[in-house]
């Protein structure tokens, strides 16, 4: 791993710390590469978003902290250590930091890739190109993606992860597809199942290669999906491109 994929990595682990994160956020207007493998990790990090439950800290917990490292402190200390030390120790601890934070990306990559394997019911063994799943990220601009989905083309599975997409009263997100192969205008593929959980679908209907070279769009709609056969409102578009794990 080099120095920017180590960047764009813990961007999204989110072991950065502030300043730097802000730096990236920078960077990557101007970056594409850095971009590119930021979008990269989220795609193969965001299936652990299912995995883990959100925990929203109590708000004394800090003040919690600070009266526990004072209560540990003795006159002629600082938190309990001999003032002397105070500069070893601090660079001690930096050293473990960094040492935690390299970890940290390569536990969450692993984790990622046996998560992944899982939920594609695939082997973790290297597979031929044309076997690896397919990937299409939707978003608009520069913004980060709204959407990201996975199409197995030997099985026709797919799953739609929401990233940064939200639910709007009243809407649905509808998925779309459009091919020559299909004719003029785009077809349905149905609902999303919400903003806030996975959405899986087989597309029996479609062979590999109409999949492979079809453009995809996710367009929110009146409840119950557009009434007209076309999407109603502005989309954000996707192509699947391989990728392995």
């Amino acid at each position: 791993m080099n120095d920017l994929e180590r960047v764009a990595a813990e961007y999204v682990v989110g072991t950065l710390d502030h300043e730097t994160r802000q730096q990236v956020n920078l960077r990557r207007a101007s970056e594409p590469e850095l971009d590119a493998l930021i979008i990269d990790w989220e795609i193969r990090l965001s299936p652990l978003l299912d995995e883990v439950d959100e925990v929203t800290p109590s708000e004394d917990l800090w003040r919690r902290i600070e009266q526990a490292l004072e209560s540990s402190g003795s006159p002629g200390t600082r938190h309990g250590l001999p003032s002397a030390r105070v500069p070893d120790e601090l660079g001690d601890l930096r050293r473990r930091l960094a040492r935690w934070r390299a970890a940290a990306v390569g536990g969450f990559g692993i984790a990622a890739g046996l998560l992944m394997a899982l939920l594609l019911d695939t082997p973790l063994v290297p597979r031929p190109a044309d076997d690896s799943p397919y990937v299409a990220v939707f978003q608009k601009d520069d913004q980060q993606p709204a959407f990201i989905m996975t199409v197995d083309l030997d099985t026709r599975q797919l799953r739609i992860e929401p990233v940064k997409a939200e639910g709007v009263p009243g809407k649905t997100y509808q998925l779309w597809i459009k091919s020559d192969q299909l004719g003029p205008g785009v077809h349905s593929l149905g609902l999303l199942e919400s903003a806030d959980r996975p959405t899986r679908k087989r597309l029996q209907d479609f062979d590999a290669e109409l999949l492979r070279s079809a453009t995809f769009g996710i367009s929110l709609e009146p409840e119950g999906g557009s009434t007209t056969g076309q999407p109603t409102g502005p989309a954000i578009h996707g192509t699947l491109y391989n990728t392995s794990i």
